[in-house]
């Protein structure tokens, strides 16, 4: 008689650990915060494959208005949203209506990219950062200036190179690749990222809080957590560098909860099922958590051996984890799941600049939590320390760096008002001009008071914030004609 094998899927843990997370690391989410000052609210979910365990918000969206983090209260979660941009285009192909293996020529027929790089490449290694392209000009616009049209981002595919520093099939984890496979997508299918991604994901998976339309959240008057900086020598402030829905895009553009991240968590955990549902065809979800491309690196407790469509893959400590954090301007997400384990986390803060890690360290509590880790919280209490250690060092840092650049001389050899004026290229336009603080230089959304630099005729600005970046003017007889900035050259109107 042959030999039946079963499967045995395990669980997280027991229905007594499942009960008695919650208290425990809620008390362990007020202490850290409590010790670290600076980050204002958090929220969190936790899911494993009988579905939610726990979820909970802690602090305030926003220092200004007071008002309370829920599980229901919307974060920024920044690249996390690259897995949902991944899923709705594998779904796609699952159904034939596109090959994400199929080179870019086959089918985005009058596309302005150069011929030989749309030959190259295909959606699959745009989706999983080895394509060998880059498109700055598209992937600054749509997330940072906000400066563009369709019509725009579509002329703006003919900047697309090849990349000098990872040819094809090297990873090197970008934004443009997404960005450029969902212009292309767009003008081929007529969905733009954001109509595809509730089309395909959220409204299957009822995730009705998530969303890339910011805008509307505000003007509803719905509460959202603002992306904050720890103070430097006084008390956290809002950044200055907020999102809009021009500034929304496909590898960075979704506001969520941690009660719908809950639902993305329970169904990878079981391949598209949730509440018992079958919501997507069955081995979809699984397929993209194969890797594609293999990848050496860390982040933070994590190493990371490979990319699929949308996920990082990698292990914490002995375990697999499959995961995908974001970052951008005071806000944190980090979305990741052990497939053994049948556990995952979704963790979102409101502060990147000091403490972002809380984030990771949220996560992990949960994961050693149902590892029985011995002496948990004594193991814990010395991570806060550490962290509010990094908090003292980074702010420590960021204030020493200022005062550096106080120190250094002016280079410019005109007056400011002789600098000023509109400066044109393929990354945007830029506009120079005297402030009361002195040379103040904008793209689109981006403004930043200009600093000393140690090049000729060059200043530094943080269009970016903490992303100073150095912007060289070429003066000919006596005259401003051009700025460099970004490796772009922006030639004056």
């Amino acid at each position: 008689m042959a030999a039946v094998l079963v499967m045995v899927l395990p669980v997280a843990a027991s229905a007594q650990d499942r009960a008695a997370l919650g208290p425990a690391l809620d008390s362990f989410i007020e202490k850290a915060m409590d010790r670290l000052e600076v980050v204002p609210g958090l929220s969190i979910a936790v899911v494993d494959a009988q579905g939610r365990v726990h979820s909970a918000g802690f602090g305030v969206a926003d220092v200004e208005s007071a008002e309370p983090v829920t599980p229901d209260t919307p974060f920024y979660i920044a690249s996390s949203t690259k897995s949902f941009t991944a899923l709705a285009l594998a779904a796609m192909d699952r159904r034939g209506e596109l090959d994400l293996d199929a080179p870019l020529s086959s089918w985005s027929g009058g596309s302005p990219v150069p011929v030989e790089l749309a030959a190259s490449a295909s959606l699959s290694d745009l989706l999983s950062h080895q394509s060998g392209l880059t498109s700055d000009p598209i992937a600054f616009r749509v997330a940072f200036s906000g400066e563009w049209t369709p019509d725009e981002l579509w002329r703006l595919t003919a900047e697309t190179r090849a990349n000098a520093d990872a040819p094809h099939g090297w990873f090197q984890y970008t934004n443009a690749g997404y960005n450029l496979a969902t212009v292309l997508v767009e003008r081929r299918w007529g969905r733009d990222w954001r109509t595809l991604v509730e089309g395909e994901v959220l409204a299957p998976l009822g995730m009705t809080a998530t969303t890339a339309h910011i805008d509307a959240l505000r003007s509803a008057g719905t509460s959202i957590a603002i992306g904050h900086f720890g103070g430097l020598t006084g008390p956290t402030q809002r950044s200055g560098l907020q999102k809009s829905d021009t500034t929304m895009q496909s590898a960075g553009g979704l506001m969520s909860t941690a009660n719908d991240l809950a639902l993305w968590l329970e169904a990878q955990l079981t391949d598209g099922v949730v509440d018992g549902r079958r919501v997507f065809p069955e081995g979809l979800i699984a397929s993209t958590h194969v890797s594609r491309v293999e990848q050496v690196g860390r982040s933070g407790p994590y190493t990371r051996h490979g990319y699929g469509l949308g996920w990082h893959l990698g292990r914490y400590g002995d375990d697999r984890m499959i995961h995908h954090f974001g970052g951008f301007s005071g806000s944190r997400a980090h979305v990741s799941f052990m497939p053994a384990r049948r556990l995952g986390v979704a963790v979102l803060i409101n502060e990147d600049l000091l403490a972002g890690d809380l984030a990771d360290l949220a996560a992990n509590y949960v994961y050693d939590w149902f590892a029985a880790t011995p002496d948990l919280e004594s193991v814990y209490d010395a991570r806060i320390d550490a962290l509010v250690a990094q908090r003292d060092q980074r702010r420590a840092g960021v204030i020493s760096g200022r005062e550096d650049r106080a120190r250094r001389p002016r280079t410019l050899s005109l007056p400011d008002e002789a600098y000023t004026g509109v400066y044109i290229s393929a990354l945007g336009t830029l506009s120079v001009r005297t402030s009361t603080d002195g040379l103040e230089l904008s793209i689109g959304a981006l403004r930043a008071v200009a600093e000393n630099f140690t090049l000729p005729e060059s200043v530094r600005v943080e269009l970016i914030p903490w992303q100073g970046m150095p912007a060289q003017f070429e003066v000919s007889e006596g005259l401003p004609v051009a700025v460099t900035l970004a490796g772009y050259r922006f030639v004056r109107q």
